[in-house]
């Protein structure tokens, strides 16, 4: 058996892969696992050391060594950590779980509380940018977790990001962050569709009214990388329609959980359910352009 490695992965799709890309090349000792075996395939070439289940990578962890979670939802998220074959049992006292899925806040906290009795730190860690971001190191980090464990993982968190953004020592701070995030990249995505998909139906080119709204006070940057592959034709999956409508979703259940309901949220999220239920499910999030050429009632 060769040394111990000093990172897990579970879940190398999008953003788990580039990320796992991105410290093998860093020079970090790295072990994975994804049910898909093509992600396995993948990791391979690039260094990354190859393991049957979530179990057997923590077990290959090192004193101090960090797993990071870089599943989808909180269901997985459960699987992987405490499922059958799961990672905890496995965790030496004294290493650190990072999750990085945009999951609820108390799912986030009861994670949390169960590794805590292991003696296992938590870092809520949700991430932000894109694959192409995970796999340079210019992705956003929001991270809530003691500042110990912070600063234990310090060269391996800037090795992941140059953009950390540390929000409390609470867990669920960072998921609740992500979450007000993404409530926002939802509404200016769905704004950015509407927009160009009035501007088409008035017989503006769309490149050129995109080209327009990118130097003026309609910009964001969603919808710019949307709306730039929708024009295209470009549908390939590289955050499909359904993370949006999860986590629109979920930051709308957070407001509710604390008293508050804005005019916005709970239309964005019926937008996203409507395409998710228009087939676009698997498609690219800029898939809402298309869908807003005919529009249906969603909200």
């Amino acid at each position: 058996m060769s040394a111990a490695v000093q990172v897990g992965i579970i879940g190398a799709g999008n953003m788990g892969g580039a990320m796992l890309a991105r410290l093998c090349e860093r020079g970090w000792r790295v072990a994975m696992h994804d049910i898909d075996p093509a992600r396995c395939d993948q990791a391979r070439p690039v260094g990354a050391e190859v393991c049957a289940d979530a179990a057997a990578v923590a077990a290959r962890l090192g004193d101090g060594g960090v797993l990071i979670v870089a599943v989808v939802d909180a269901a997985q998220t459960e699987a992987v950590l405490f499922g059958a074959a799961g990672a905890v049992p496995a965790l030496r006292p004294g290493g650190t779980v990072m999750l990085c899925p945009t999951i609820a806040p108390e799912v986030v906290a009861h994670c949390a509380a169960r590794l805590n009795e292991r003696g296992v730190a938590t870092l809520d860690a949700p991430m932000s940018g894109g694959p192409a971001r995970a796999r340079d190191g210019s992705m956003s980090l929001m991270l809530a977790g003691p500042q110990a464990v912070l600063a234990q993982h310090a060269d391996l968190l800037a090795d992941v990001s140059s953009r950390r953004f540390v929000v409390s020592e609470r867990p669920g701070d960072g998921a609740r962050t992500k979450l007000v995030n993404n409530l926002l990249a939802g509404i200016n995505l769905v704004g950015a569709a509407e927009a160009l998909a009035l501007a088409e139906r008035m017989g503006l080119d769309l490149g050129t009214t995109l080209d327009v709204i990118e130097h003026s006070s309609g910009q964001s940057w969603i919808g710019s990388d949307r709306m730039r592959r929708a024009i295209a034709g470009d549908l390939a999956p590289r955050a499909h329609v359904t993370l949006l409508e999860k986590d629109t979703g979920l930051a709308v259940a957070a407001g509710r959980a604390v008293g508050f309901e804005g005019p916005l949220g709970q239309r964005v999220a019926a937008v996203f359910q409507a395409a998710h239920q228009a087939g676009m499910a698997e498609l690219d999030d800029a898939a809402l352009l298309q869908w807003l050429r005919n529009p249906k009632p969603a909200a």
